[in-house]
């Protein structure tokens, strides 16, 4: 009886334990998988929040860049990673709402093998031109597209990413055709559109206001809803008459399904007191960002509301991978 209840007394200090051990986490170093190469926006801001983080948590961050496949190969990386909070990663736009439609099957599934922690920022495009086009307003795009059909050119940094998906998403609700001429990055696309050799692409913020700002660019339209305060005599393309054409392009944190709730809320907790941060406010809301922020359960539901969304265009607008 007696060796019964020491038993039953070791069982208990388990358990107790158990969820004490989740709650003083992290004791070791975490890392941050990028899905995609060094110098994107998804590693420059995935480091910058993890710098933030790891004074919070007072644990050292380690970013992981695991590019490929359209940010596939790194989410994946994450899927499987155990799920002890200790393996974290970017969640962005492609790999969590749109290439499971886009490839037709992945080695991980978006909603079922991912735990999101927070929605760290959402951003619109910016429809742009070269500065020396004859296309001054949407206006003149859509009416020169309809008068020659398939003539008309846009550039992106690949198939399936919100460059491309921008200009899906635009000519269904305009009911025009365009060539789309694919690059291996968004630098490359934003290039040759400067050179001249296409005729306009829907660009990130971050990318194009430096040189909106050079007058290397022209901007057409902006795909919030409301105009950006970096850009107020831009209109939306809702004001225009295609209230449809709304892209935000997003990223956030996310973890291996699995793991603890408790982890999860520690995360979130250090990433929404992070995006406090002044200084990383200011940078954010300088590219023409929207900063994030929220519950664990903020973050999925944006995720399953973009997945439906993105779903239909890719289907409606037959995209297929390279």
């Amino acid at each position: 009886m007696k060796s019964l209840k020491i038993v039953m007394f070791f069982a208990a200090l388990l358990i107790i334990a158990k969820p004490q051990a989740q709650t003083n986490s992290p004791t070791k170093p975490i890392t941050v998988v990028v899905p995609y190469g060094a110098g994107g926006s998804a590693d420059s801001r995935g480091r910058q929040l993890a710098q933030k983080m790891s004074l919070i948590l007072k644990q050292p961050f380690v970013i992981d860049n695991k590019p490929g496949a359209g940010g596939n190969i790194g989410t994946e990386f994450v899927a499987r990673a155990a799920p002890d909070g200790y393996t974290i990663g970017m969640g962005n736009f492609a790999p969590l709402a749109v290439n499971k439609t886009l490839f037709g099957t992945l080695r991980y599934d978006p909603e079922t093998d991912l735990s999101p922690i927070i929605l760290i920022e959402k951003g619109p495009l910016i429809l742009v031109v070269n500065p020396n086009s004859q296309y001054k307003s949407i206006q003149d795009i859509v009416a020169a597209a309809k008068a020659k059909p398939g003539t008309l050119t846009f550039s992106s940094g690949g198939i399936g990413g919100s460059h491309q998906l921008s200009a899906e998403l635009f000519m269904q609700n305009a009911g025009i055709q365009m060539i789309h001429v694919p690059y291996k990055s968004g630098s490359a696309a934003l290039t040759d559109l400067m050179a001249g050799n296409v005729d306009m692409m829907f660009d990130q913020m971050y990318s194009a206001v430096p040189s909106i700002r050079a007058d290397k660019l022209r901007p057409i339209a902006i795909t919030s809803k409301k105009r950006s305060p970096l850009f107020p005599n831009v209109p939306s393309f809702a004001e225009l008459g295609y209230p449809k054409v709304e892209v935000l392009n997003w990223q956030g944190f996310i973890a291996p399904a699995g793991t603890p709730k408790p982890i999860i809320n520690k995360l979130n907790a250090a990433a929404n007191e992070a995006l406090k941060d002044p200084q990383l406010r200011e940078l954010m809301l300088s590219q023409g960002n929207e900063i994030g922020g929220g519950t664990p359960a903020d973050f999925a539901a944006l995720i399953k509301s973009e997945a439906a969304k993105w779903s239909a265009v890719v289907k409606a607008g037959n995209i297929k991978p390279e």
